[in-house]
């Protein structure tokens, strides 16, 4: 059996007045059990060039069942404050949201809506990955 782990850690002492410390971690597994997910796409890596991407996919809904259980990871790892890749879902291509130099989403994926994603200027590369069941 697969076992694929996520951990992340949000700490700030200066943020509000409380300092803010979460640290949560997450096993990732099969839709309904306790096996973990056994398939990923792997990391992949897609490189503008020359040319900023408009809607390039990512993720092709028609490859997966939204009845299952899918993660998805998407980082633009440039370092760039000002260059930033959008994430997209759907036909009508809805901003979920902006990642600039450094940053990272990773969040469950029903697999029945298309991921693509833009960026804001020319020679700008992103990583990502699917981590999902059969």
């Amino acid at each position: 059996m697969a076992t694929t782990t996520a951990s992340l850690t949000i700490s700030s002492s200066d943020i509000s007045s409380d300092a803010i410390s979460v640290s949560v971690s997450e096993t990732f597994y099969k839709a309904g059990t306790t096996i973990g997910l056994d398939q990923t796409t792997g990391m992949a890596k897609i490189d503008c060039g020359g040319t900023a991407f408009s809607n390039k996919n990512i993720a092709l809904a028609s490859a997966y069942s939204g009845s299952k259980n899918h993660k998805l990871f998407v980082r633009n790892p440039g370092t760039s404050t000002t260059n930033y890749v959008v994430v997209e879902v759907g036909a009508s291509n809805i901003v979920l949201g902006r990642l600039y130099g450094g940053e990272f989403l990773l969040i469950p994926w029903a697999g029945d809506q298309d991921i693509d994603v833009s960026t804001s200027a020319t020679n700008m590369s992103v990583e990502y990955m699917i981590i999902s069941e059969a």
